[in-house]
């Protein structure tokens, strides 16, 4: 049936949408997720005692890397500024070193790509060199990054260098390794490290990814505020990404940026399966997305897997993604046991949506015929080494979406699985899309659903699916 207002209801209707805590798991690992520690060592070290200067200019990085040294050198305690502008490089915080950046205190990222580091770590999804971020904690225990100050990147230096590089690739053949070549620093990074803390802090414009998480756990991200739109849109400013990491915690946090907003990731392609870690014990919860590709992103990195995720009271504002999961056939990996919970979207274009074929430009690794016979960088190596099908096939399954509202969508639901992956076990309660397009359904089974109203202008393109129970109005 064909109508100006095609309605799809769901068995019995759909209640009055509000925040329902009932909705909400309850399982026992949630009270595990986050720090469980804080360094609390009464000591001060004031970067200016070591000949540090807020005036915008002097680059401070020996400087503030030495107090925090002689911080973790005294057994822990707290680095932190007076009022004013500090040029710096990579900083790298100590055990049991709280790095405080007060009101009125800004830190301001190098343009110069040589003062940051060159260290080991996982670039989206891939182990290669790469330059430290603007803010390290590698291999530390108990250690923070706290105050109402301000981290900026000033990477729009880095953003015209990847726009550039990109006019040139493309035409090459070379999308899919641009990204990597094309160096550019995050703002935070927080690697094989325990019991860390990021509380208050404002970060604007890095030069790549804002706030990376990886190979960590034990973690709480409270009150952050991100905001990379500043002179313009940079490329890959993802906001938090949680990458092979367990027992997370996201919270109180609002994020504007230029691609996806919170995301879970866990490698890609050969060299991620190769590593094999998964994201799991996950909780975010009242958080707020504005600008951005994805309120809530699972993907496309999923060849560790991602599972045992909670994501609650959340609020999109204009995101071009709400609940966004992505991967291609040679990532790999499961992603299950997701629970979304209380969650509204207003004037987010794609407020669910599932892509088993994501970005083919920049997911498939094909090298040009030129450089057949040429020496290769090892991570194009990486990039480019042939995954089976049987373990390159990621699957979707058991996820729940409880108590939800879309309004101002251009297609509600864009869920498109493959003959060899199905997209199985998804269960809707409460949850109500209204939007132009109702969408597509492709190659799903086994859904559940009580209470999921969709209202749209046309009908609901449904091919391939088994049991997924939909009854149309």
């Amino acid at each position: 049936m064909k109508s100006l207002q095609f309605i799809i209801l769901l068995l019995c209707g759909f209640s009055a949408l509000g925040q329902n805590n009932s909705s909400i798991p309850k399982f026992t690992w949630m009270e595990n997720s986050g720090s469980h520690t804080f360094p609390d060592q009464k000591t001060e070290f004031h970067v200016e005692d070591y000949g540090a200067v807020g005036d915008a200019l002097v680059l401070n990085t020996k400087a503030i890397q030495k107090a925090i040294n002689e911080a973790e050198a005294a057994g822990g305690g707290t680095v932190t500024f007076k009022p004013g502008v500090y040029l710096t490089g990579s900083l790298f915080i100590g055990n049991n070193v709280n790095f405080n950046i007060p009101k009125g205190t800004m830190l301001t990222g190098s343009q110069n790509l040589e003062d940051y580091k060159q260290i080991d770590t996982r670039v989206a999804g891939i182990e290669m060199k790469w330059p430290a971020a603007l803010i390290n904690i590698i291999d530390k225990k108990n250690a923070a990054i706290t105050g109402n100050g301000t981290i900026h990147g000033k990477g729009k230096v880095f953003w015209d260098k990847y726009w550039n590089m990109r006019k040139e690739y493309e035409p090459k053949g070379l999308r899919w390794i641009v990204d990597y070549d094309c160096e550019r620093p995050r703002g935070i990074l927080i690697s094989d490290s325990e019991n860390i803390t990021i509380d208050g802090i404002v970060l604007y414009q890095p030069g790549f990814w804002s706030l990376h998480i990886l190979y960590s756990k034990y973690v709480t991200v409270n009150d952050v505020t991100i905001s990379n739109n500043i002179e313009g849109h940079g490329p890959s400013t993802d906001g938090v990404d949680i990458d092979s990491s367990s027992f997370i915690l996201v919270q109180n946090s609002n994020i504007n940026c230029n691609d996806d907003n919170f995301c879970l990731k866990a490698g890609r392609d050969s060299d991620g399966l190769r590593v094999n870690r998964p994201c799991e014990y996950i909780v975010i919860r009242n958080c707020y997305a504005g600008m951005g590709a994805g309120l809530f992103t699972i993907g496309s990195e999923t060849s560790g897997s991602i599972r045992h995720v909670v994501a609650y009271n959340l609020t999109a504002e204009g995101t071009s993604f709400g609940l966004r999961f992505k991967s291609t056939i040679q990532r790999g990996g499961k992603i299950e046991d997701i629970h979304l919970a209380n969650i509204t979207m207003n004037k987010v274009k794609y407020p669910l949506s599932v892509d088993l074929n994501w970005n083919p430009a920049y997911s498939t690794s094909l090298l040009p015929e030129e450089y057949k016979n040429k020496t290769l960088p090892e991570h194009w190596k990486k990039m480019l080494a042939y995954v089976d099908p049987k373990d390159g096939t990621p699957k979707f399954q058991n996820i729940s979406f409880s108590n939800i509202k879309a309004t101002g969508a251009k297609r509600c639901i864009n869920v498109v699985g493959i003959k060899s992956s199905t997209i199985e076990g998804f269960k809707f309660c409460d949850v109500s899309i209204e939007g132009k397009n109702a969408g597509v359904i492709k190659y799903a089974k086994n859904w559940k659903c009580e209470h999921l109203h969709l209202k749209s202008n046309d009908d609901l393109l449904l091919e391939n699916n088994k049991n997924i129970n939909l009854e149309n109005n």
